[in-house]
């Protein structure tokens, strides 16, 4: 998926991203004031470089939580899973599709990339429970 927001200097604002998201706007506007509520994690947009794009950050403290990477149309959710959270994620109700992306992706030194594009509430569901685990391990 292509960042709605890649060669900007600056972070997009709330219509931009309304805008680039179309449909799924009110699932990003679901998940975001979900994970702020229940968690208290903050907000706050990122970017790597340039040519990568923008994404909000959402953080418990200075712990990085999920990322958000808005798209033309749906997002891409992101976190760093670390052993002990990837081995609750597989014991958990997370759906088939969801524990196949986590067993393909990439192991890092910070923890294994797990990369999700969200299309449809169950998606915002997964990613709801992927921030609780990361939370809690």
């Amino acid at each position: 998926m292509t960042n709605a927001f890649a060669g900007r200097s600056e972070p997009p604002t709330q219509a931009e991203v309304a805008i680039a998201l179309g449909n799924s706007q009110s699932l990003w506007q679901d998940l975001v004031s979900t994970l702020k509520q229940e968690f208290q994690l903050t907000e706050q947009w990122d970017s790597s470089s340039i040519k990568a794009g923008w994404s909000l950050r959402l953080q418990s403290k200075k712990r990085n939580i999920v990322y958000l990477a808005p798209g033309q149309g749906s997002f891409l959710a992101s976190c760093a899973l670390g052993d002990k959270a990837i081995a609750t994620a597989r014991k958990s109700n997370l759906p088939a599709r969801v524990l196949k992306i986590i067993a393909e992706s990439k192991r890092y030194a910070e923890g294994t990339a797990v990369r999700m594009e969200v299309q449809k509430a169950e998606d915002v569901d997964a990613v709801k429970i992927l921030a609780k685990i990361k939370l809690e391990n």
